[in-house]
Parts: structure tokens; sequence; C-alpha cells
């Protein structure tokens, strides 16, 4: 014992100020703070496993726990100008972890039997289980928490082409984990046994049934029976519960590996493996940790400040993130006037609403998870950043997010014909701002510019034309709002041929990384 300490004494007493060592991991002190600093960082990072002494160099020999804290935290190289924007990769990663810890003790309450299950919740829970209704509520604003958070990561994903080569699966295995976290949340939202999550999930999986072929048996097999009751409360409850967590977790795994092998992205698109030092550390590159642990937990600290005030305060959020009729039990004899989803899935909804027959709202509704699964191929333009991007560009990408944002306040009205037709042209809007990317992908001449905007006008005539002769809507309801795809491409496009140099890209790219803005 006398000889470990005294190895470890003469090793921090040799490790003076080595600014090589120090250096190479970017790491740049106060000349008062460096000798502790140094000292800490190279016994945690450079010391040899082989020759630690103690118990957790018992364990590290065998279970080389030190060797993957190195490689995955004090020694994975992060850009060093990352903005507000990636803050949210991380918060969603502490949000899943909330998700499971209390979704835990929530199925440890929980009756899945239609005669118990709104009473098991109200009573059970709320009620009756100490600090059951802290729980409880937690789970419910950490959805559309998790929600939020997931949006806000694959629109900076978009933002500074983080789907570009070399991460086009890193991007593929995002859109899976999404999909899995709506299938979850899906799942989920029957388990109350409210009023609205009944008969939201009947028509959820009536939508099932539009598939030719294989739809009615996959409807039947999920509900268990021809409509929605107890085999359906049972089986949503163990995908809930243990088949969907697991498959999460699982791809959230994978997209960690996929991250640390390819490298994170940065606001400037810029590699920063491409430019080494001597010791072949990036030299626009600083360590994971301690830098952006700390950073992030500024992030934490304020996102849990908004997220208890929901918890406290709001946790129904206005009926947005719990709707008020989930209040009442089920009926399954009283169909609800207006039957909609949780504010996340709204967008979605307007789609599958815009169109009324069921098979094409499922292919308008598949469509657009095929088109951000296709954006390596739309986007190839080799410049990564929004930041060096043309302005027509960033144009077409706000407008990405606001008729996102758009067609989810359409479906948050009635269903009235007049918004199902109001949600089939945002929705056109919606697809035509990933269908012209592959405009700016390169310099184009006036007559191609041209071609561009009358075929993207032609193709929503057609559309529009198609849903007239299949008898969906009038061409007096549809010509109200037809403006609004027509007026956007023709703004867009025709923009760009009365001034072409809205669509230039910035002529000189950094070779280094920049500070840039706080949030752009």
């Amino acid at each position: 014992m006398r000889s470990c300490t005294a190895q470890r004494v003469r090793q921090r007493c040799t490790e003076s100020i080595d600014p090589g060592r120090c250096g190479s991991f970017g790491v740049h002190l106060p000349t008062s703070g460096q000798r502790t600093y140094c000292k800490v960082f190279n016994s945690m990072n450079n010391s040899n496993p082989s020759k630690a002494c103690g118990v957790f160099a018992w364990f590290d020999r065998r279970l080389p726990i030190s060797s993957i804290w190195r490689s995955q935290l004090a020694r994975y190289p992060a850009p060093k100008n990352f903005n507000l924007w990636y803050f949210f990769g991380s918060l969603a990663m502490l949000v899943l972890v909330m998700q499971l810890a209390t979704g835990l003790f929530l199925a440890i309450h929980y009756q899945p039997n239609p005669h118990l299950a709104y009473w098991s919740v109200l009573r059970g829970i709320q009620r009756d289980s100490r600090w059951g209704w802290l729980i409880r509520d937690m789970h419910i604003v950490g959805a559309s928490a998790f929600f939020l958070l997931v949006y806000l990561h694959m629109y900076r994903a978009i933002m500074y082409g983080s789907y570009k080569q070399p991460r086009e699966l890193l991007w593929l295995v995002g859109i899976f984990i999404y999909l899995a976290l709506a299938a979850e949340a899906f799942l989920g939202y029957l388990l109350p046994w409210g009023q609205m999550s009944y008969w939201g999930s009947a028509v959820v999986t009536n939508f099932v049934t539009a598939v030719p072929v294989i739809g009615k048996p996959i409807a039947t097999w999920m509900r268990g029976s021809f409509v929605v009751g107890l085999p359906t409360l049972n089986r949503f409850f163990v995908f809930h519960v243990f088949l969907m967590p697991m498959l999460l977790l699982a791809l959230v795994l994978v997209h960690m590996i996929a991250l640390h092998h390819v490298g994170s992205n940065n606001p400037d698109g810029v590699e920063i493996h491409d430019n080494v030092n001597e010791t072949g550390w990036p030299r626009d590159g600083i360590p994971f940790h301690p830098y952006y642990t700390v950073k992030d937990l500024f992030g934490v600290s304020v996102f849990f400040v908004v997220f208890f005030w929901f918890v406290f305060y709001n946790p129904g959020g206005w009926g947005l993130l719990l709707d008020k009729l989930n209040y009442t039990p089920a009926n399954i004899l009283h169909t609800p006037a207006d039957i909609h989803p949780l504010w996340f899935f709204l967008p979605f909804y307007a789609m599958l609403r815009g169109v009324p027959d069921k098979m094409y709202g499922i292919m308008a509704f598949a469509g657009s998870f095929v088109l951000l699964a296709l954006l390596p191929l739309l986007d190839r333009n080799p410049i990564r950043s929004i930041r060096y991007r043309s302005v027509l560009y960033k144009v077409n990408l706000l407008m990405m997010a606001a008729s996102f944002l758009w067609l989810g306040w359409i479906a948050h009205g009635f269903a009235t014909e007049h918004n199902m037709v109001y949600g089939l042209h945002v929705t056109e809007v919606f697809y035509a701002t990933f269908l012209v990317l592959p405009f700016f992908n390169r310099e184009r001449s006036v007559r191609a510019k041209i071609i561009w905007l009358v075929a993207a006008e032609a193709l929503v005539w057609l559309v529009d034309l198609w849903m007239y002769s299949i008898h969906a809507h009038g061409w007096g309801l549809m010509l109200l709002t037809d403006w609004i795809p027509t007026l956007y491409l023709a703004l867009l496009l025709g923009g760009a041929v009365l001034f072409p140099a809205l669509t230039r890209d910035a002529a000189q790219l950094p070779e280094r990384l920049t500070a840039g803005g706080v949030f752009h």
C-alpha cells in the first residue's frame, strides 16, 4: 500500500506543466490554473491502468472503465464552436432517462384492464400513491418535452448539414429513433383509458386497414379483436413498457456509436479531423469533458426551470400536453365531436386529413418520412452549413419549419372541409421545401431556373387536378387556398430568375472554425 501511495506521489510531483502534453488536447488555461489542471488531466488520461493501484484499478483491469471514459469523454475531440442549438441532443438523452424512470414507477401501480385502467391512474397513482401525482405529471410533461427536443435536434441537423457525408447513416438512425419514439407515444396514449385516448387509438388503428392485403390482418392483430378493448390494452401496455423502450435504447446506443465514429459536426460544417497537430489532436477540437459537460449542465439547469414549472403549475399545458377529454373515462358509446392527437402529431394528422381517401392519406403521411430519409440524396451541395448557403436556400429552410408548424395549427382546428383543403395545400408547401433542394445543389442558368419554376407550378396544379378527379374536394373550395403553394414557389423560384445573387452560396469557405453567433 505504501509503494502504491509513493508511486502516485512521485507521478504527481514529476508531472509539471508540459505545454506539449496539455496543449495537445486543446487545453488552454491561465497560468495560475495550469499546474493544477494538468496534474488532474494527465493523471486521469495518461496513467497506465496496468500499473495503477487500488480497488478501482482492479476493476479497470477487468472492465476498462477508464479507457471508455478517456475515449468517449475526456479524449473525445469536440468542435470548439458549439452554440445553443447543440444543447438539445444531450437534453433529449436526459429526458429519455427521466421517462424510463418515471414510467417504471407508473407501471408498478397501473392496471391494464378497461374497467380499472382509468381509476388506477386517477386514484391509485394520482391520489393514493405517495408522490404519484408528481411522477405522472413528470411523465406527461416529459413526453412533450422529448418530442420538442427531438424536433429541435433534427432541425439543427438540417440547418448544419449533419446528414451529409460521412454522416448519412447517423441521420438515418436518427429517423428510426423518431419513428420508435412516435410508436412509443402512440402506444402509451391509450393506457389512461380516457375518452380522447380511446377514440384516438381507435381511429389510428382503423387507418391501418387502408393498407392493401395486409392492412386488415395487422389491425386485427394490433387490437387483438375487431374493436379496441381488453386485448388491445394488454398489447399496448406490453409494447409501451417493454418492447419499445428496449428498441429506443438500442437505437440511441447505435446513434451514439455512429456519432463518435464519424465525429460531431459543427456550425461551420468544417471537418476538424482534417486539420490536426503533431500529436494527431484536431487544432479546432477541445475535450468533450470538462468543457461541454459543464456547458450542458447549464442547459440542464435552464431546462429544469421550465420543465418543473409545467409539472407543478400547468401539467396539462392548456390542453396541449394532455387533452381535456382525457380527464373523463372512455365511453365507447359516445364519439367525441372532434378527435385529434396531441400537439406533436398534429402536423402529420393534417397531412392525413388533407386527403379524404385513407390510403392516399397514409401515403402523404409516410412520404414526409421518406423525404427526411432522402435528404442526403436531395441536398448534394458540398457546403454543409446554412451559414454559407444562399439567401433563398435559407428562406426555403425557414419555410420548411414554418409549414410544419402551420400544419399543426390547422390540425388543431375542427375537421371542416375548408381546414382539410387548407391542410392539403400547406402539405404541398412542406413537400415543396424538400423537392426544391436539388435546385440549390449548383448554379443554374436562367433557362434552367424557368424550367424549375414551370415544372414546380405544374406539379402543384396536377396534384389539385387529381384531387378533383377523385372527388376529394370541389374546385371552388380548392381555389380559396391554392394560392399558398403557388405563391411560395413563384416567390422562391421567380426570385431566383429575377435576382440571381440570391441563389449564390458564399464564395469563400473557412478552413478553420469560426466563432459565429449564439444561435446561428
